[in-house]
């Protein structure tokens, strides 16, 4: 009897390798991680399992956490989606999976991802509130991406129309669930920054299960928004909803009523605003004019004629030139008093060297007296007309006799500064130093 063909543990295992990736080729698997292994070497190896039945696989590293699709952290008990290769671990005669992609599936899974995605981008900074932009306050170019044909749009056409009828609506129209949703939002957004019309941009969506919200979950979309210069607000789902899209935008609206309302101001709001307004500033305009006018008569009461001034002045000065003359009087008889002591004294001793001594300081004496009193005299009459020839320059009679005068409209009954306040033809009154004139304004000539 002849030997059979036989062949190695080795072939075998590869030619079943060869049979089932020729056979399977790709495969779309759906199950449960567990016995999750990350080791030095980078791949990731682990069991895919249902309520059935467990196969291993593993995700090696040359494929890149994200060149193949895979947007999230793989871990343990999450149930996932995975485009695998049906292949044999020729070492050990193992089949197992060679995952080149995966997605999260069911609600548990996309929570995950959710919160993966949620901590990193905050690590990163896009959620800080120093990089959120200010809304403009009255915009008249609202940018909307939402789908062009669901209730969204008619909801925030209506709203934005009632409470600002001018303002300009431009709808860049995407889907907003599905698979091609993210993708499309994120066209529409460049679009908009294309365009550069929008002055803030409004993404719009109606409320829905974890699942429909998934693309406003989308780290491509967040990042774009992230880069947007344009102010954004983000509407999307019901107050209780929150994505990505809320965090990483300049603004989150509860729905996209809200959305609209916040963006677009109320013009009869506005116009109540700017009446109050209005009334503030003429009533401050008001009581700064009554304060300068109680100003202005306090210094009149306060300010002086030239003539009460010159009056006073010529009061202390006849004050003045009173007590000089009671001086004077005073000193003449303490003089002649000296003198008649002196007589008695050269009567009992008539010493003529003596006599005529005295004599000689007497008159000198005299003679400084009456040299202190005229000088101080002149200073006096010299300040009084340094003081009076002052008066008289600050008077308006001084300064009419230099030559000036003093126009009045007769028609106002006002003093005129300048030409362009009077009208030809109008009567007026010149006032000069002596006397004055009525005339009639022929021609005006400004400058």
């Amino acid at each position: 009897m002849p030997m059979p063909e036989t062949i190695t543990v080795s072939q075998l295992n590869e030619n079943i390798k060869y049979i089932l990736e020729e056979t399977f080729g790709y495969v779309w698997v759906e199950g449960e991680i567990s016995n999750l292994r990350r080791p030095q070497s980078g791949h990731v190896y682990f069991t895919l399992k249902d309520e059935k039945s467990q196969v291993r696989a593993v995700y090696f590293k040359q494929f890149g956490r994200y060149q193949q699709g895979l947007t999230f952290e793989l871990e343990e008990g999450l149930n996932i989606l995975c485009r695998a290769k049906v292949s044999v671990y020729p070492p050990r005669g193992e089949y197992q999976l060679i995952v080149e992609s995966a997605e999260p599936r069911g609600t548990g899974a996309l929570q995950k991802l959710f919160e993966q995605l949620k901590a990193r981008l905050a690590a990163e900074g896009l959620f800080d509130e120093r990089h959120k932009k200010p809304i403009p306050f009255l915009p008249k170019n609202i940018g909307v991406i939402t789908s062009p044909s669901g209730a969204v749009i008619k909801d925030v056409l209506s709203i934005a129309k009632r409470r600002f009828p001018s303002v300009n609506i431009i709808v860049a129209p995407a889907r907003v669930q599905g698979g091609e949703a993210a993708a499309e939002v994120i066209r529409a957004l460049k679009n908009l920054h294309a365009d550069r019309r929008a002055e803030v941009i409004i993404i719009a969506r109606g409320g829905g299960s974890l699942e429909d919200l998934a693309p406003f979950n989308d780290e491509s979309l967040a990042r774009e928004i992230y880069r947007s210069s344009i102010p954004l607000v983000s509407a999307v789902g019901h107050e209780t909803d929150f994505t990505i899209c809320d965090f990483v935008a300049d603004l989150r609206a509860p729905t996209p009523s809200a959305a609209a309302e916040l963006v677009v101001p109320e013009r009869e709001d506005l116009l109540r605003k700017i009446g109050t307004l209005g009334h503030r500033i003429e009533a401050g305009f008001r009581r700064y004019l009554e304060d300068r006018r109680g100003e202005i008569i306090d210094l009149r009461t306060r300010l002086k004629d030239p003539r009460r001034i010159l009056a006073d002045r010529q009061l202390h000065l006849d004050v003045l030139k009173a007590r000089l003359k009671t001086s004077l009087r005073h000193a003449e008889k303490e003089l002649s008093a000296e003198l008649d002591r002196l007589k008695l004294r050269l009567l009992h001793c008539r010493p003529s060297g003596q006599i005529e001594e005295k004599k000689k300081i007497i008159n000198g004496i005299n003679r400084d007296m009456q040299n202190i009193f005229s000088g101080r005299l002149s200073l006096l009459n010299q300040r009084l007309a340094k003081n009076a020839a002052l008066l008289e320059s600050l008077s308006p009679l001084g300064v009419l006799r230099r030559g000036y005068s003093i126009t009045r409209s007769l028609r106002e009954q006002k003093i005129v500064c300048r030409a362009d306040e009077l009208n030809e033809g109008e009567d007026i009154n010149v006032r000069f130093a002596e006397g004055s004139i009525n005339a009639e304004v022929k021609k005006i000539i400004e400058g």
